[in-house]
């Protein structure tokens, strides 16, 4: 029998590098999102389903049986709109009450390190943040989702498992995110607003991502733990602004014309002992080695 799995935001960077994994495991893959797919990640075998996870109305499209759902929807955006906390925890609510009395065996949300607010570096999965701590609805909504699916755990033993992601990158990422942002000025010569990068960041390659998520799939006596999925070795964001100039040999960073966000920390990596204990996960794909790949995949794509 062939696993089915459900992916929310299917369509977007992380739910597209899992769905063509999954597809090449010979699972059937059901991609549930409010937009078609790009072209670029439009994979010949997934079944593409459309509606939007904060009316519960457009889920009755999902009416097959899976045997994993994994939330993935949602928009990165650090701003107040409200529009975003209600994306990101009422359609995760949605979703969850959707499966709720529906024999599954996994529902693995993709959560977010912003979870954890001003709390100290490495973070670890024991801290118990609280939402009135958190700056944007982005956090906000990302924290009120976790809580919801450890109360349905703690009252039904719904399967849940919550990976708490750090920054992901990758080949196909879409040009609204940091590393893309900055190869693309480069790539094309151009000068190109950054931060001052005196910040340490976790960036973890999406392929040992997707490797983790699988695992977790596979490990469906974990429910109930929450997991950060990161590295565990943070690296200085001007450094890889020069790095990437300097093996494109073009663009012209201008340091310091991108304000800090009020809720922005100056080291943020985590504490991934959990994840090597319960999963054997870390991550094997040096930093060097997939921002080569990254940036080779750009330089391949990018029209001028």
């Amino acid at each position: 029998m062939k696993k089915k799995i459900l992916i929310t935001g299917g369509t977007g960077f992380i739910g597209y590098h899992l769905a063509k994994k999954c597809v090449r495991m010979g699972w059937e893959v059901t991609s549930f999102s409010k937009k078609k797919p790009k072209p670029i990640r439009t994979l010949k075998k997934v079944n593409y389903l459309f509606g939007d996870l904060t009316k519960k109305k457009d889920l009755k499209v999902l009416k097959k049986k899976f045997d994993y759902i994994v939330n993935a929807a949602g928009v990165v955006d650090h701003s107040s709109n409200p529009k975003v906390y209600k994306a990101h925890y009422l359609g995760c609510k949605n979703l969850a009450n959707f499966f709720l009395k529906k024999k599954i065996k996994l529902f693995l949300q993709v959560g977010s390190c912003v979870e954890y607010g001003p709390q100290k570096s490495p973070q670890k999965e024991d801290y118990k943040p609280k939402i009135n701590d958190l700056k944007s609805m982005y956090s906000k909504g990302k924290l009120a989702a976790s809580k919801y699916l450890m109360e349905l755990y703690d009252k039904y033993r719904f399967p849940i498992v919550i990976f708490r992601l750090y920054l992901n990158y990758g080949p196909n990422q879409d040009f609204n995110r940091f590393l893309p942002v900055i190869i693309d000025g480069c790539i094309r010569g151009k000068k190109f607003p950054c931060s001052s990068g005196i910040q340490y960041r976790s960036f973890t390659f999406v392929d040992d991502l997707v490797r983790a998520m699988v695992i977790a799939l596979k490990k469906t006596h974990l429910s109930g733990n929450v997991f950060n999925i990161g590295n565990n070795k943070p690296v200085k964001i001007k450094r890889i602004v020069q790095y990437i100039k300097r093996y494109v040999n073009k663009g012209t960073p201008l340091y310091g014309k991108i304000k800090f966000r009020k809720d922005e920390i100056k080291y943020l990596y985590p504490n991934i002992s959990k994840a090597k204990l319960l999963l054997n996960w870390q991550p094997k794909v040096s930093f060097s080695k997939g921002l080569s790949r990254t940036i080779n995949y750009y330089k391949s794509n990018i029209k001028f």
